[in-house]
């Protein structure tokens, strides 16, 4: 209770300042990996981005700080992924809306009637929106709109990084769809730390099944251990994987549970899921990320 009132009187203080564009750019500052990449692409030298989540880092339980309201009061635009991802940075939200801070939500880009369903969120919708290849493209373009809106002189740049980057998006499914067509549907079966991949496997026909279910924040227990390794054993399932923003232990005790069953099943690799890999690598793009993710699934499950 008393940061939270810290965080809203520090909310008061930086809402009273007036923002502007800094050496003719947009100011865009961003919560998750993904987003920020996103946005680096259709803003380029057009905008200063401030990125608040770094790889590695889960959105599910990532908290506000101090130095955060900062960043996000003397913003021009603060783009963020919604359906509640960034659970505890809500109420921050909440609060800049109060005091008409321009917010853009990228799942304000997508239909519900094409967003899957959770009990686990208050959105009631599963927010890892970005593993489905066409809801990343609808993002694009509502995002690439949005800036134009925003900064008309510059809405030439944005249009034309936009398409350009829908290109690379298409390219990419293309690609993934290739490669995943080489596993069987029989061997689609995606075994993770947490329900990240729902959206990916709607699109690739693959059976999802977190241990955690959709939000890190709760904790699997020796009952979700135990059924989900009766399952492995049931479907003799090769692979499992753990995620690059959850502890691995977890799933390291689902290798023992299913190893005590007599049943081998190995960790796969490591799988990028509510973040994108180190600043640097290929793993720290979108595109990156997703090559990654889908040569270790198909590699480990063939």
């Amino acid at each position: 209770m008393k940061k939270y009132i810290i965080l809203v009187c520090l909310i008061s203080i930086f809402s009273c300042k007036k923002v502007g564009k800094k050496n003719g750019k947009l100011k865009v500052v961003t919560t998750t990996t993904m987003i920020t990449d996103l946005v680096k692409n259709i803003g380029g030298d057009k905008i200063d981005v401030q990125g608040l989540m770094g790889a590695g880092v889960d959105p599910h339980l990532y908290k506000a700080s101090e130095g955060d309201v900062g960043k996000l009061f003397n913003a021009d635009v603060i783009v963020y992924n919604g359906l509640h991802l960034e659970g505890k940075l809500e109420d921050v939200f909440e609060k800049m809306r109060q005091q008409n801070k321009k917010t853009i939500a990228a799942s304000d880009a997508l239909d519900p009637a094409i967003l899957i369903g959770s009990e686990y969120f208050a959105s009631n919708y599963d927010p890892h929106i970005w593993f489905d290849i066409t809801n990343w493209e609808l993002i694009t373009q509502y995002i690439t709109d949005k800036f134009c809106e925003l900064d008309a002189e510059n809405s030439e740049t944005y249009k034309t990084n936009g398409a350009d980057y829908l290109k690379t998006l298409a390219s990419l499914k293309l690609a993934i769809t290739e490669q995943v067509n080489s596993l069987p549907v029989a061997r689609r079966i995606l075994v993770t730390a947490h329900d990240a991949f729902n959206y990916f496997g709607n699109e690739f026909q693959f059976n999802v099944v977190g241990l955690q279910g959709l939000s890190t924040a709760t904790e699997a227990g020796v009952k979700d251990v135990q059924r989900l390794a009766s399952f492995i054993e049931e479907k003799n399932v090769k692979a499992i994987f753990i995620e690059s923003s959850v502890p691995k232990r977890t799933v390291e005790a689902l290798q023992e549970a299913v190893r005590a069953k007599g049943k081998e099943v190995v960790i796969g690799g490591t799988l990028y899921s509510d973040a994108l890999g180190s600043a640097g690598t290929a793993e720290a793009t979108y595109v990156g990320m997703y090559k990654h993710n889908v040569k270790i699934i198909v590699s480990s499950l063939k």
